[in-house]
């Protein structure tokens, strides 16, 4: 924060914390307080855990809640600390203490923007696993590197926030980077902040495999679709499918290279086609390749029900010039920009290594609005 005046920064930190409370309002965080008390109580009696069915959805709901109530009480309790520390030290005039209480005013606005984004994401499918696949557009190797930096930063994405991340499919490039890779990205919300990544993405720079050292411009898309759960009521008739069974490639051991346990699941009617080369077991990867396939079947099917709506998967268009939802530009200058919301960021090192925050919020703020 840039401001110098410590009445100034005062007043900013007040109207932060007032614009808090008002949300907290909003959301009937009290409310929620009560049905807690209500459901703990509850989980104190003697027979609360003869019924398993019940017990556990008492307990997912308890946790619910406090995931949803603590957040916003500790930014609340915290900013009002720290306003009545700053207060204190521009009543006493003590430097030392007003830098040290200034200082967080950066901290607790970007915890409230997170909080906020948050509250934006009710659709029933937010709050779920999500499938991101990666697929770099022609250019051969050039595009292949930049889909793969594009993967590792959704791989820094994903450890900076804690998710678990699993490999369902990759498919290495001939020189550098991926030809094709799918990973599932395992915890809250994983779906809700990452739908807006599904479109194409570009790319400038000077390009490290051109010996002349020329600019390159290069593309690759990102598709984003939720996990679906296990007993969905979705059809697949087994006659649709066309299996193919292959020896996986890249890392993995001797073992991937001796055995026909990749699979490849092509469900003829809409021509979707999945692979899973991940597992030892061919078992292991049909039933991958199947959650995949299910997960996208559902998707096509919602997005033809409700066309209206926000296209969770991104438009599949031809991944070139003038498609872009977003561009990240390496020289002659450093910058990225969304082209949907016009968030720029000047620093791409910093996005590359999973910075990306900025842009998530921006597009489902954008959603909003």
């Amino acid at each position: 924060m840039e401001l110098q005046d410590p009445k100034e920064i005062l007043r900013e930190m007040q109207t932060l914390h007032d614009k808090v409370n008002e949300l907290y309002d909003s959301l009937h965080i009290t409310d929620n307080k009560k049905r807690l008390r209500e459901l703990e109580q509850e989980s104190y009696k003697t027979d609360f855990w003869s019924d398993q069915d019940y017990s556990a959805r008492v307990s997912q709901e308890i946790s619910r809640l406090k995931r949803k109530i603590e957040p916003w009480d500790e930014l609340i309790n915290e900013i009002g600390e720290t306003v009545e520390l700053l207060e204190m030290a521009i009543d006493e005039n003590d430097a030392e203490l007003v830098r040290e209480s200034t200082k967080r005013f950066d901290e607790f606005e970007k915890r409230f923007d997170q909080l906020e984004t948050l509250e934006l994401l009710s659709e029933e499918d937010d709050l779920k696993n999500a499938f991101l696949s990666v697929h770099p557009g022609a250019g051969g190797t050039e595009s292949q590197d930049w889909a793969s930096m594009l993967l590792r930063m959704y791989m820094r994405w994903a450890e900076k926030n804690e998710y678990e991340v699993e490999v369902i499919s990759y498919m290495p490039g001939e020189e550098a980077g991926v030809k094709d890779v799918t990973i599932l990205l395992k915890g809250e919300y994983a779906f809700g902040l990452l739908k807006g990544e599904g479109g194409i993405h570009r790319l400038v720079r000077i390009s490290p495999f051109d010996s002349n050292k020329r600019r390159h411009t290069s593309f690759a898309s990102v598709d984003v679709i939720p996990e679906v759960p296990e007993d969905i009521d979705l059809e697949i008739n087994e006659n649709d499918l066309k299996i193919d069974t292959y020896r996986a490639s890249g890392a993995g051991g001797q073992h991937v290279n001796k055995t026909d346990s990749a699979v490849r699941i092509t469900h003829e009617p809409t021509g979707i086609v999945v692979q899973c080369q991940n597992e030892r077991s061919q078992h292991k990867n049909k039933a991958s390749a199947m959650k995949v396939l299910k997960s996208k079947i559902y998707e096509m099917r919602r997005k033809e029900l409700e066309d209206e709506k926000l296209e969770k998967m991104g438009e599949r268009k031809d991944i070139s010039w003038g498609n872009q939802i977003r561009s990240y530009v390496f020289q002659p200058y450093t910058m990225v920009k969304d082209h949907r919301t016009n968030m720029e960021i000047g620093s791409v090192e910093h996005v590359m290594e999973g910075d990306i925050d900025r842009f998530l919020y921006a597009y489902l703020k954008s959603l909003k609005q």
